[in-house]
């Protein structure tokens, strides 16, 4: 990790002033939940308050320079555990028991805190979400349980009921474009694309101004949509193929396809070209908005939604991407 403070987190104000708020009035909780979407940067801020809280000069952001920091920054300090879990999609009890309650009451190495973080705390089943409340009902004085999540429904209100729990926010286009300019030194016009994809997720935006395969990924969904019409079921197929065989997340190209269709509804609308993320294919946007009424663009932003949706519930992948692709070719 290198010299990151609050500073560098891009919007999240009310997150950030919570934080900070609780280390300057040493009224900091023993257990938060950051909920958010995957990429949106939570571990970025528990990673940095984990920092704070165990920095020696005690201050409401880290110095990066003492000893306590250059750990943290390294990822070596002892006092920083991340709960790590065997099976993929389950955090177990035998996880929690092995990560937290068999060491929790160990003292801190060289600080006055000692600071679990649980990535994905939502795959913990409820064995394992009972084994945890045991510990944060009663825990020592200097623990400090972080829960990193990507849905908060499916913690239990148990648990809930005992953190200080942190919603993520979108953060602004604004913000998100001078990040990725100023910061990234991305060229604006693709830094208006990244916005424009990232919806108010920083992690997202990020992973695409830095992504080698997306000006192609971006050129063969487009190259689909403007095709589809004319193709036939057996080349459907073989472009369903094609989709499977690239290493990025299916969402990245499900989202280009939402934003196209988001931009042929919005021409559709208003007839004018300033507001289109895809302004480069106005001549295709135009196409397809004469040719498709208003239910048909709404059906298939729905059914795009509905792809999301299916595929992260781990349904078919041919059995949704076909039923996503009869739908954009029947509108």
């Amino acid at each position: 990790m290198a010299n990151f403070t609050f500073k560098d987190i891009v919007g999240q104000e009310m997150i950030k002033e919570q934080l900070q708020g609780a280390i300057a009035n040493n009224k900091v909780s023993h257990a938060y939940i950051i909920n958010g979407e995957n990429r949106s940067g939570k571990e970025f801020i528990a990673k940095i308050f984990a920092q704070t809280l165990l920095c020696e000069k005690g201050e409401t952001d880290p110095c990066c320079e003492c000893p306590s920091c250059q750990k943290a920054m390294s990822g070596n300090h002892h006092d920083i555990i991340f709960v790590s879990h065997e099976k993929p999609n389950t955090i177990g009890v035998d996880d929690i028991r092995d990560g937290i309650n068999d060491t929790v009451f160990i003292k801190p190495y060289s600080s006055n805190y000692k600071i679990y973080i649980i990535q994905e705390a939502e795959k913990m089943t409820p064995q394992a979400q009972n084994a945890l409340l045991k510990t944060i009902e009663e825990p020592p004085e200097y623990a400090v349980f972080i829960l990193l999540c990507n849905s908060i429904d499916m913690i239990l209100p148990t648990i809930l009921s005992r953190c200080v729990v942190l919603n993520m926010k979108p953060v602004k286009d604004e913000q998100m474009r001078e990040y990725l300019m100023k910061d990234m030194m991305v060229p604006d016009y693709r830094a208006e694309i990244c916005v424009a994809f990232a919806r108010g997720n920083v992690g997202r935006a990020r992973s695409l101004a830095s992504s080698e395969d997306f000006d192609k990924i971006r050129t063969d969904a487009l190259s689909l949509l403007k095709n589809i019409y004319d193709m036939e079921i057996v080349e459907i197929m073989e472009a369903l193929k094609k989709i499977k065989e690239y290493s990025f997340d299916i969402n990245d190209y499900l989202d280009i396809m939402a934003v196209w269709y988001r931009d042929v509804l919005l021409f559709k609308a208003t007839h004018d070209m300033n507001h289109l993320v895809f302004r480069d294919e106005i001549q295709n946007i135009t196409k397809v908005a004469s040719r498709t009424d208003y239910e048909g663009i709404e059906e298939v932003i729905d059914a795009l939604s509905k792809a999301k949706s299916r595929l992260s519930s781990n349904v078919n992948y041919e059995l949704t991407m076909e039923l996503l692709l009869m739908t954009i070719k029947e509108n």
